[in-house]
C-alpha cells in the first residue's frame, strides 16, 4: 500500500467505523467464540508476496469485528468502561498519520508542550491547585509503579538504583484490600516485596482505618522496618469503596512517607464540583493518577498521574546519556523522564480534542446520568424478588446477589451470571465481597442511555425467572 492511497481507504475505514457504532445495539456485547476458534481462520505462516488492501480489508471485515468483545457498546455494563468518544479517535488517528516519538522536547514540540497544556486543563478541571504538575501515561498500573519506584527511593535516600536493595533496609508500603492489584503488582515489581505490602482493615464503609494504619506504622518501627509509602483510594475496582483521604494523608505526612492516590476510575468524575468531598484532602498527596480513557472518554491509552514534587520521580526514573541531551534548550520538560519508558505516544491530542469538542459541562453531565441511572438500577434490582444488593451504588458502581429460596447464594448467583453474558444483550462481571460471590454492574460507556440502564435490569430479571 502506498501514501497515495491513504485518503480512500482511510475513508472506508471511517465509513466502518460509523457503520459499526451505529448498529453496535444489533450486536451482542461478548462474541460467542471459543479459544482457538479465530485463529484457525488465520493463516499459519506470514505471505511471501503483498496482498492487495482490498483483500485484506476484507478480511478484517469478516472476521474480526465478530470475535470481539465490543467495549463501546452500550449495554457494556462490565468491568470499568474504556471509553473512546468520536472525538478521541479522530484524534488518535491524526496523531497515527503522524506517527512522531514524543520522548523528548526536541522530537515532539507541539506534543510536548501541549501535554503541559493538556495536565493543567485537567488539574483545573478536577478542582486540584497549581502545585501540581502532571504527565500521561499509558495506565495506572505504570503511573503507580512510577509512584512506588518514588517511594522506595525517596525512603532509602536514593540509593536503591545505584546499590541494589541487598543490605538496606526492608521496605513497608501501607493500603487498603479495597486497592486494586496493579498496587500488589507495583510493590513486587519494585523490589520491596508482596510481603511488605500491608493491607490495613476496614471500616464499614470500606475505607480505610486510620487508627490500624497507625498502628501497622507503630509496630514496623519497633520491629525494625521503614515505612515508605502509602497508597490511598478513591473507588475502587471491587465495590467503588472510597479510602478518608484527609485523615490516612495526615497520617502519612506525620510518618514522612511518600503517598499516591488510585482514582483511575472515580477521578473522573471529579470533575463534578459535587463530588469533590469523596476526594477531600486529595490536596495532600504526593502523586495522583486517574484515567480519562476509563470514564471521561479518551480512548485508550491514556491515564494521568499528577504530581505535587515531580523532582522525586525525576530523580527514580531519568537516565539522561548524552545521545538524549537537548543541547539548545534547557528550560524544558522531557516527559520521557517522569516515566518509565522512553518512548512515548502523542495522547495529549485526543485529550486536547476531547475536552472542547464536548466541553466540561457535556461530560459533567454524562457522568452525573451514569450515577443516577446506577442507583435507579440498584432500587430495581433491589425491589425484585430473591435479589439482594450487597454493595450500595458508589458512584456508578454496584454489586448485587441472586438468592432464591433453597440455593446457595453463590452458586445461585454465579449461574445466573453466566446465563445473562451467554444472552449476550448486556455485559456483567463479578467479584468477591466479604465472602460472598456477587455480581457487578457499572454505568459508564459514553454512549450509553437511560433505556440501556432499564434493559439490564429487564435482561437480569428475565433470565432469573428462567432459572431452573
Amino acid at each position: 500500500m502506498k501514501y497515495e492511497e491513504l485518503p480512500e481507504w482511510s475513508a472506508k475505514a471511517a465509513e466502518w467505523a460509523a457503520e459499526y457504532h451505529a448498529t453496535l445495539r444489533d450486536r451482542p456485547v461478548r462474541p460467542n467464540v471459543k479459544p482457538g476458534e479465530f485463529a484457525k481462520k488465520i493463516p499459519a505462516s506470514p505471505p511471501e508476496l503483498a496482498e492487495e488492501m482490498s483483500e485484506i480489508f476484507s478480511d478484517f471485515v469478516d472476521l474480526v469485528p465478530n470475535a470481539m468483545t465490543h467495549w463501546q457498546h452500550p449495554r457494556f455494563f462490565a468491568y470499568f468502561s474504556s471509553n473512546a468518544s468520536a472525538a478521541s479517535m479522530l484524534a488518535e488517528q491524526l496523531a497515527n498519520a503522524i506517527s512522531s516519538q514524543c520522548m523528548l522536547w526536541q522530537t515532539s514540540p507541539a506534543a510536548t508542550e501541549l501535554e503541559t497544556v493538556m495536565i493543567d486543563w485537567l488539574r483545573q478541571a478536577l478542582g486540584l491547585s497549581s502545585q501540581f504538575k502532571g504527565v500521561i501515561q499509558d495506565s495506572a498500573t505504570s503511573a503507580t509503579l512510577s509512584a512506588v519506584l518514588t517511594m522506595r527511593e525517596k525512603a532509602l535516600n536514593w540509593q536503591g538504583n545505584d546499590c541494589g536493595l541487598a543490605g538496606l533496609p526492608v521496605l513497608r508500603v501501607y493500603a487498603s484490600d479495597q486497592t486494586h492489584s496493579s498496587i500488589d503488582k507495583a510493590v513486587r515489581l519494585s523490589g520491596i516485596g508482596q510481603a511488605n505490602l500491608v493491607k490495613i482493615s476496614t471500616d464499614d464503609r470500606w475505607a480505610m482505618k486510620p487508627e490500624s494504619l497507625r498502628a501497622a506504622i507503630e509496630t514496623d518501627l519497633a520491629n525494625g522496618l521503614l515505612p515508605a509509602g502509602l497508597i490511598g483510594c478513591v473507588g475502587g475496582t471491587s465495590i467503588g469503596a472510597s479510602d478518608r483521604l484527609s485523615e490516612i494523608l495526615k497520617i502519612g505526612q506525620e510518618y514522612n512517607l511518600y503517598t499516591h492516590v488510585d482514582a483511575a476510575w472515580a477521578g473522573s468524575a471529579m470533575i463534578c464540583p459535587e463530588l469533590r468531598s469523596i476526594w477531600e484532602g486529595v490536596e495532600l498527596a504526593d502523586s495522583i493518577v486517574f484515567n480519562p480513557h476509563k470514564w471521561l472518554g479518551a480512548n485508550f491509552d491514556c491515564s494521568v498521574q499528577f504530581l505535587r514534587q515531580p523532582k522525586n520521580q525525576i530523580q527514580t526514573l531519568a537516565i539522561k546519556p548524552a545521545y538524549l541531551e537537548t543541547l539548545e534548550e534547557d528550560r524544558i520538560e522531557n516527559y520521557s523522564e517522569w516515566c518509565i519508558p522512553l518512548g512515548r505516544r502523542f495522547r495529549a491530542l485526543k485529550v486536547w480534542f476531547l475536552l472542547r469538542a464536548y466541553g466540561l459541562q457535556g461530560l459533567q453531565s454524562r457522568i452525573r446520568n451514569h450515577i443516577n441511572w446506577a442507583k435507579q438500577a440498584a432500587a430495581r434490582i433491589e425491589s425484585l424478588a430473591n435479589f439482594e444488593v450487597v454493595t450500595p451504588p458508589m458512584f456508578s458502581l454496584f454489586t448485587f446477589r441472586y438468592a432464591p429460596d433453597g440455593r446457595d447464594p453463590d452458586e445461585a448467583t454465579r449461574e445466573l451470571i453466566e446465563r445473562i453474558n451467554q444472552d449476550g444483550r448486556i455485559y456483567l462481571t463479578q467479584t468477591t465481597h466479604d465472602g460472598k460471590f456477587v455480581i457487578r454492574l457499572t454505568v459508564g460507556q459514553f454512549e450509553t442511555q437511560q433505556h440501556d440502564v432499564e434493559l439490564a435490569v429487564e435482561v437480569i430479571e428475565q433470565i432469573a425467572s428462567q432459572s431452573p
